[in-house]
């Protein structure tokens, strides 16, 4: 049976146009019912799913699953809840971002499955960079795969201008060592989450990103 029905949606679409605590409040027990639990025990379901290809996978969905609350102290958006329910499925939970696995999230518009490595600091970035630089030929085979193009298209995120000079030269024939993130997407329609199956769509999007994640995992050390 499918994790998810038509209120899932519908609730995350109506909490994009009344996204104040009143509103949420009064709809409370029907999002526990229809977005939050559900989405609870599917994180469950895809943890045991992803196991096979995610070495140390040892978490629960409480430690994978992002609060619905934002945090607004230093945003000029000062709207109190998120409008799409995420999670991060890797050894370290969503306290650990660092750390390569899956990352997905479902909105009222799509549903977006994400893997790479999104925050790093200065020393693992440089390890990455060098472990790149290394490899280049593997690499570039890795990120020219014809289904990790088909999936996710390419390596994306924020750069630097500037990069240590000792990539400089590798950097004329891979320009992605100027990235200070690697990460990736695919993004499918947001009724995917009422399909059969879909915990198996997933886990196989995942197997076409394994190979570049793990490659980029070995550079952190």
């Amino acid at each position: 049976m499918p994790y998810f029905t038509k209120e899932t949606l519908g609730l995350l679409k109506k909490l994009k146009k009344n996204n104040n605590r009143e509103w949420f409040n009064e709809n409370k027990p029907e999002y526990i019912k229809y977005v939050k639990e559900p989405f609870e025990v599917f994180i469950g379901d895809l943890i045991e799913g992803l196991s096979p290809f995610i070495e140390d996978l040892a978490i629960t969905p409480k430690d994978a699953i992002f609060r619905i609350y934002r945090d607004v102290r230093f945003s000029k958006d000062k709207t109190p809840y998120k409008t799409k329910i995420s999670a991060v499925v890797s050894p370290g939970g969503r306290k650990n971002r660092t750390m390569p696995g899956l990352y997905l999230e479902i909105t009222p518009d799509d549903m977006r499955i994400y893997s790479g490595l999104y925050e790093l600091d200065a020393k693992a970035l440089f390890s990455v960079r060098s472990h790149i630089s290394g490899n280049l030929d593997e690499f570039n085979k890795l990120i020219s795969n014809t289904k990790f193009v088909k999936t996710f298209t390419e390596i994306k995120g924020d750069k630097n201008k500037r990069i240590p000079k000792e990539f400089d030269e590798d950097a004329l024939k891979q320009p992605l060592l100027y990235n200070k993130q690697f990460y990736f997407f695919t993004s499918l329609p947001a009724k995917t989450i009422y399909e059969e199956g879909l915990i198996k769509k997933i886990t196989d999007t995942y197997a076409i990103a394994q190979p570049v994640s793990e490659f980029l995992y070995e550079g952190l050390f």
